[in-house]
């Protein structure tokens, strides 16, 4: 059974989040105004929506890859809670070295909703062994 995801359009003209193909692991979400990023500038980019995120679940805010590969945006930030009910708004940064222009209703960034499981926290002086054990950063290879 499919969870239902209510969404509060806080601006008429914007585009509800959506799957560009039937299997999408995430929905689209639109720019609700025209925004500008200059090289290295953050901002956030409001969605004109706001979200009854279902108990239990969060919804996780991603890059679209063609704006973060050809563009250089980058999202920041991302996790909203079940209980926020206010507008959803998409932090990017510029990382290219050039200004990009998002237009009202482009597609700006992906979300996805992700069962949320509860855990104990439990402080521990010692850890389990593994293979893998404290190697970090490239331990794998290149």
């Amino acid at each position: 059974m499919s969870q239902v995801l209510k969404i509060k359009k806080l601006d008429t003209g914007v585009l509800l989040p959506d799957y560009s193909h039937a299997g999408d692991a995430a929905l689209n979400i639109y720019a609700s105004k025209d925004v500008t990023l200059e090289p290295m500038e953050r901002v956030q980019v409001p969605t004109g929506i706001a979200l009854e995120i279902p108990q239990g679940y969060s919804v996780f805010i991603w890059d679209r890859s063609s704006m973060s590969h050809k563009h250089g945006l980058k999202t920041l930030g991302g996790v909203i809670d079940e209980g926020y009910r206010g507008e959803i708004m998409v932090g990017l940064i510029n990382l290219s070295d050039e200004k990009y222009t998002i237009e009202k209703n482009h597609k700006i960034a992906q979300m996805i909703l992700q069962k949320r499981e509860e855990i104990t926290i439990e402080e521990a002086d010692t850890l389990s062994e593994t293979i893998r054990g404290e190697k970090a950063f490239g331990s794998t290879g290149k």
